[in-house]
């Protein structure tokens, strides 16, 4: 029987930095979720869909195939066969997968997959509503936070790294709004699952998130 690990939470917690660490210390999988829906959401912008135009969404979902691949133990995300890890964290994709995501037919699609791999290896797996909707089952559930103000330095930092110039109140105003979005769209909204741990990363390094975590698999 599989293991898995579901870790939800709003955007910047560090869900995917912490689940990734999770993963090579167990020796289990890590599936990068909202990679995939970033993905997706990289195909609807080159095919110049808008996030209103929900029929065109509907059709322009079915014609992208998106796969997981692993090489080195990292996870490659495949859009059409492309390599696709290294232009799906942007912001205007992630806004655009923010705004596709809630879509039924995208949805319906990514969770296949999901709960596909899920059931046949061990996982760690994060995203908005793992713990809610795709993996209701997991024997680890927890909901990982941090202040909005927080998050948008750690992802000022992360852009400013890469040479991307930005702004720290327009990040955080962005990650308000998306919070926002997550929170209230109709299917399957960001919240915490009844048998979640609440954890906030607001002033907790890495390192003690990820061994909170490991501790409550031991």
């Amino acid at each position: 029987m599989s293991y898995n690990i579901a870790i939800d939470g709003p955007a910047g917690a560090g869900k995917s930095t912490i689940a990734k660490k999770i993963a090579r210390k167990l020796g289990y999988i890590y599936v990068d979720t909202g990679a995939m829906y970033r993905a997706m959401a990289l195909y609807l912008l080159r095919e110049k869909v808008e996030p209103s135009e929900t029929e065109k969404i509907n059709v322009k979902c079915a014609e992208a195939d998106i796969t997981i691949g692993y090489e080195n133990g990292e996870q490659i995300v495949y859009l059409n066969g492309e390599n696709v890890n290294g232009l799906i964290r942007t912001e205007e994709v992630g806004n655009m997968a923010s705004a596709s995501s809630p879509n039924p037919n995208v949805r319906k699609k990514m969770v296949e997959l999901q709960q596909k791999l899920a059931a046949s290896k061990d996982v760690v797996m994060d995203g908005r509503d793992i713990g809610t909707c795709v993996l209701p089952d997991a024997q680890v559930k927890v909901y990982l936070t941090a202040d909005s103000r927080v998050r948008a330095k750690r992802r000022y930092k992360e852009l400013s790294e890469k040479g991307i110039s930005c702004e720290l109140d327009t990040i955080e105003k962005d990650i308000i709004e998306r919070d926002k979005q997550d929170m209230t769209r109709e299917i399957s909204p960001l919240k915490q699952a009844e048998d979640a741990v609440l954890i906030d990363s607001s002033d907790k390094t890495i390192d003690e998130v990820a061994d909170a975590i490991i501790a409550l698999v031991r």
